[in-house]
């Protein structure tokens, strides 16, 4: 069974880092595109950031640019997102998502194949 688990959400204060983990489990995700996405109540799920399986590139949406950092460990096959400087807008639930090879509109929510059911953060002015 596929399976995307989060972890490393909670409450922190404007200005606070967090480090979200997604662990990969089920089959290899060494050649997946994987990507983080966030959903704020009666919001659309948004693109954050995303890393292709092959060299490691990246790429973050403007409004978190210079603030996380997405990166993989695929022998852990585990994303991790480094959140840094944050702010209340950054309030959200964050899900992890994975998809087998080049994803072209990795923007997309649609684009992807595996969930994880989404871990919550909460920045406090």
């Amino acid at each position: 069974q596929v399976q995307l688990v989060e972890s490393g959400g909670g409450l922190v204060q404007a200005g606070g880092s967090l480090r979200l983990s997604c662990a990969a489990s089920g089959r290899t995700f060494s050649t997946d595109t994987m990507a983080w996405f966030r959903q704020a109540p009666g919001k659309e799920r948004d693109f954050v950031a995303v890393i292709s399986w092959i060299i490691g590139n990246t790429y973050n949406a403007d409004s978190v640019k210079g603030r996380f950092t997405i990166s993989r460990d695929n022998a852990k096959n585990t994303l991790y997102l480094q959140m840094n400087s944050l702010k209340p807008e950054d309030t959200a639930v964050y899900y992890c998502a994975a998809r087998p090879g080049y994803v072209g509109y990795y923007y997309r929510p649609s684009s992807y194949d595996y969930w994880g059911q989404g871990t919550q953060v909460t920045v406090s002015s």
